[in-house]
């Protein structure tokens, strides 16, 4: 019989420790996003706290309030109801002062795109969650990127719009025990293949 050859048989290796590795680091980055969601469940019960200039990830869905100065812009995206009806969401681009980038708040959904609100600023309190297009919370906390494009449910509509449904942490993706399976599982099949390899070559 052939001796088993050195070269593959260490490049092999070599992958099949990756994969294992990157399996372990997915049960990690599983442990930790659940942690993370239940703190996001925590926050939701707590007092309504004054929305910081500069909000982090730490603080979403916490209940906060914030005086609108001065809406400066409208946009609209996809959403639901607190009802569940689908519909637009119509979100206000808040001037707080001369210090701070401002906020944004969802103001309610509506069935119309074009709808235009009255609503042209004052205090508003709600949930903090992401605007659309914002740094994700898990790359904010875990990557150390800094949290932008905040934006406040708020718990009042606007005239002639449904309250929003209020964002939840249980809705955030939390997939990594599958990915942690996918891996493992390449690496069972890398040494199965690798392994009938080296039948068909010692039969040859």
């Amino acid at each position: 019989m052939r001796r088993i050859p050195l070269l593959p048989t260490i490049a092999v290796a070599f992958a099949v420790l990756a994969m294992v590795a990157l399996g372990v680091w997915q049960l990690e980055r599983r442990a930790q996003k659940e942690a993370l969601i239940a703190r996001f469940a925590a926050n939701a019960g707590k007092p309504v706290m004054a929305l910081p200039h500069f909000p982090d990830a730490n603080v979403l869905f916490r209940r906060v309030s914030a005086q609108c100065l001065e809406v400066t812009g409208w946009t609209t995206t996809g959403g639901r109801s607190r009802d569940g009806l689908a519909g637009w969401r119509h979100v206000a681009q808040c001037r707080t002062g001369a210090e701070g980038p401002g906020f944004r708040v969802d103001l309610g959904v509506g069935s119309d795109p074009n709808f235009h609100p009255g609503w042209r600023g004052g205090t508003v309190t709600g949930l903090l969650t992401e605007a659309p297009g914002g740094t994700p919370a898990i790359v904010a906390l875990f990557g150390g990127k800094p949290a932008t494009a905040r934006m406040i449910v708020a718990e009042t509509p606007a005239p002639g719009l449904a309250a929003s449904r209020p964002p939840d942490p249980a809705d955030l993706p939390n997939n990594h025990l599958a990915y942690a399976v996918q891996w493992f599982a390449f690496a069972v099949i890398a040494l199965v293949i690798y392994a009938l390899a080296l039948r068909r070559r010692a039969r040859d």
